[in-house]
């Protein structure tokens, strides 16, 4: 995680010298700040730095990982990683749903985007708890 809030920092870093100079900049070539520009290099550059702050927030609490250790070998990282789903249908429906809410707002009808908020909220419930469902069995049975 070391690696990962290294780089999003100097990503942060580069797009807040970005927000200022494109700032400093329109406003010297037109008159006036264009915002539009500018508040999307701003909004670029939080959520680079919420990133970076993340990583490393977990970066300090967890151990080196091999690909963060300057001896680390490739036979390091192997073994079980994880459960990955072999194949769900949820992100589908997430996307759709998140269409659904999109199209509501472009259009400025709000039972569409309430419909949307909705099944978003629906959607990201059943991807969420996709393996949790059912009944739980014990050896008992």
């Amino acid at each position: 995680m070391r690696t990962e809030w290294k780089i999003f920092s100097v990503i942060a870093a580069f797009l807040l010298f970005a927000t200022g100079l494109y700032g400093f900049w329109t406003h010297g070539d037109t008159g006036r700040v264009e915002w539009v520009g500018t508040v999307a290099l701003l909004l670029s550059f939080l959520l680079c730095a919420m990133c970076g702050g993340f990583f490393w927030f977990v970066a300090r609490r967890i151990d080196l990982r091999p690909e963060d250790r300057a001896d680390g070998e490739i036979a390091d990282g192997a073994g079980e990683i994880g459960f990955f789903s072999p194949g769900s249908y949820w992100p589908f429906g997430l996307a759709l749903a998140a269409a659904t809410a999109g199209m509501g707002l472009v259009l400025w009808q709000f039972w569409l985007l309430g419909l949307g908020l909705v099944a978003v909220t629906l959607a990201a419930s059943g991807l969420l708890f996709e393996y949790y469902t059912g009944t739980r069995r014990t050896a008992e049975h």
